[in-house]
């Protein structure tokens, strides 16, 4: 099964542990405001139900945060402020301003409150589906799969929960494994690119959780293009990150009955349509040839006819006449074409070699084997 954290109001599973800490504040608590740091679903959490409340909400968000987080975080009527790399050094930008204006800090994962509030989505899950066996969940700082495992567990103890962490970012599977704690690069799961852990979900998570999986910017894509091509919904990388680990382990869940948490769809349009192309050349549906002509008049006209005929459609056409290293009177004519799939594209290229064409796969990291 899915839990589509993602159809929530601010399209992630924070709405929740943001609702139940705010609505924990004193009046004067209240009365102060509140700060947080996130890379974007913390922070729209955050502002929104503060703005519900009443609450005067300041956001700390890294630069790089995609920009329809940090829109929308504004449009909740939250103050937002943009600092650091990574989600560590907006935290410390945070805490000064805790603690120079008297803010009470709302911490996206390590806060007793949140780690309550995020756990619902446990008891949800098996309400709707007892007999499941696992639950998979992705761990930035362990707020998420902390309150999972202790809500799960505490209704059905031998149930299996399984974490799910960038490789770039592996800073829980470390933790846990006693190693030193390394990782960074640029992610496209940022709201689980975290080099902190918690330091109350590191002994939850080290007690009640089962495992805890790695998986690749490559695995994350593919959970992000499946989602939207097979259940019709929209997930961001760190949303992606569960299904992306049934795919990348197999054995590891083979037979056993499985729920997926979509911990968030606030993905920025651009990187989506990105992993979408990135995914179809992947799978062979857009694909590169590089065909070897005699550049005289007609050839052209010729090798679209034979794709044409093969139902491919071309996307873009280049000549490479200066840079192809053959005989003046010769020319590599790069084609750009959507297929099938695979199977296609080997088809189309066996009837270009039939006609006499010399034929190269370019990009040949993608699943098409050349013929």
């Amino acid at each position: 099964m899915l839990k589509l954290e993602n159809l929530q109001y601010t399209a992630s599973f924070k709405d929740r542990g943001a609702l139940v800490k705010l609505k924990s504040l004193t009046a004067e608590e209240r009365a102060a405001g509140v700060v947080a740091m996130s890379a974007g679903n913390h922070a729209q959490a955050v502002a929104y139900h503060a703005q519900r409340l009443g609450i005067a909400a300041t956001i700390v968000m890294p630069r790089d945060t995609p920009q329809v987080k940090a829109q929308n975080t504004q449009r909740f009527g939250a103050r937002v402020v943009l600092e650091g790399e990574i989600i560590d050094e907006a935290a410390a930008r945070a805490r000064e301003l805790a603690a120079t204006e008297g803010l009470v800090l709302v911490h996206p994962y390590d806060d007793a409150k949140i780690i309550a509030g995020q756990g619902t989505i446990g008891l949800e899950m098996l309400a709707a589906d007892p007999g499941l066996e696992i639950v998979v969940a992705p761990i930035g700082g362990g707020g998420l799969i902390a309150g999972i495992a202790i809500a799960a567990k505490a209704l059905k103890p031998d149930i299996e929960i399984v974490g799910v962490e960038a490789a770039l970012y592996p800073s829980m599977h470390q933790a846990i494994h006693g190693q030193t704690a390394e990782g960074g690069g640029r992610t496209i799961a940022e709201g689980i690119a975290v080099k902190t852990v918690g330091k109350l979900t590191l002994p939850i998570i080290e007690r009640l959780v089962d495992d805890v999986l790695l998986v690749s910017e490559d695995d994350l894509e593919r959970g992000v293009q499946l989602l939207l091509e097979i259940e019709k919904t929209v997930a961001e990388g760190a949303g992606g990150a569960a299904l992306a680990a049934l795919l990348a382990h197999r054995d590891r869940f083979a037979g056993r009955r499985v729920g997926l948490v979509v911990s968030g769809g606030n993905i920025d349009m651009r990187l989506l349509s990105s992993v979408i192309l990135r995914g179809l050349v992947r799978d062979g549906r857009i694909v590169r040839l590089r065909i070897e002509i005699t550049d005289t008049p007609g050839t052209l006209a010729r090798v679209t006819k034979i794709i044409g005929d093969a139902d491919a459609n071309i996307i873009e056409v280049y000549h490479q006449r200066a840079f192809s290293g053959l005989p003046a009177k010769h020319a590599d004519l790069d084609v750009v074409i959507e297929t099938h799939d695979a199977e296609h594209v080997r088809a189309i290229m066996a009837a270009l070699a039939a006609a006499g064409l010399d034929t190269t796969l370019l990009d040949s990291d993608a699943t098409v084997s050349p013929m």
